[in-house]
């Protein structure tokens, strides 16, 4: 009897231990697993697992890598490109009042006169990565930027263009993301990148309905 019974907690242990050991190889994703992504495109979930329903691919989900587009207005696409360098420069948004033709931004000619409020609304990068549309078709539109170091994100918008093959952020976006302190170290930080909805449209109704409301 007592044989029995030692056999039987042996028995437990090794089915507790097994499912913990299940649980944590999971983890295998985003900032749980060091910036590691999912394997054949499967999207990563907040919690840093893979899967290919809604819970794990939708940014509203909280999202962290291959996530489907999010919709709305503002030139999501839902492309992206993984592991891409991403550097700095100064543009200090903040310092010029959000003047696109003050840090001389290729996108100024067309997104200058914007609203303030739409120049403000994210941080600034220049783009040139290896999935997307560049030049003017490139402008205005919204990433979600990952360190695949940390796992931290942001959304960006892009005003410029670039050289380095990847993103040029702005030094405050970078910093923001650079929560190691690993990428102000070698200079550029390796960022996982995908286009997203920028949800500039949804004030516009309430602004239509108010120039109605003025009209004689």
């Amino acid at each position: 009897m007592g044989s029995a019974f030692l056999d039987l907690r042996v028995a437990l242990m090794i089915i507790t231990v097994a499912t913990a050991a299940i649980g944590v190889a999971a983890q295998q994703c985003g900032r749980q697993a060091g910036g590691q992504l999912c394997p054949g495109n499967q999207c990563c979930s907040q919690w840093g697992y893979c899967g290919t329903t809604d819970d794990y691919c939708l940014p509203s989900n909280n999202c962290q890598s291959n996530c489907k587009p999010s919709g709305g207005g503002g030139g999501g696409g839902g492309e992206g490109a993984s592991n891409v360098r991403a550097t700095y420069h100064f543009y200090n948004p903040e310092q010029v009042g959000w003047d696109l033709n003050a840090v001389s931004a290729y996108c100024s000619t067309w997104d200058a006169n914007k609203p303030l409020a739409w120049r403000k609304k994210y941080g600034w990068t220049a783009f040139c990565g290896p999935v997307g549309a560049r030049g003017q078709a490139s402008c205005g539109k919204c990433l979600r930027v990952t360190n695949t170091w940390t796992g931290a994100q942001t959304t960006v918008r892009i005003v410029d263009q670039c050289s380095n093959g990847g993103l040029d952020l702005d030094a405050g976006v970078f910093r923001q993301l650079d929560t190691d302190g690993r990428g102000n170290a070698q200079g550029h930080l390796i960022v996982n990148y995908q286009f997203v909805s920028c949800g500039d449209g949804v004030q516009l109704q309430p602004l239509m309905s108010v120039l109605d409301d003025v009209q004689p």
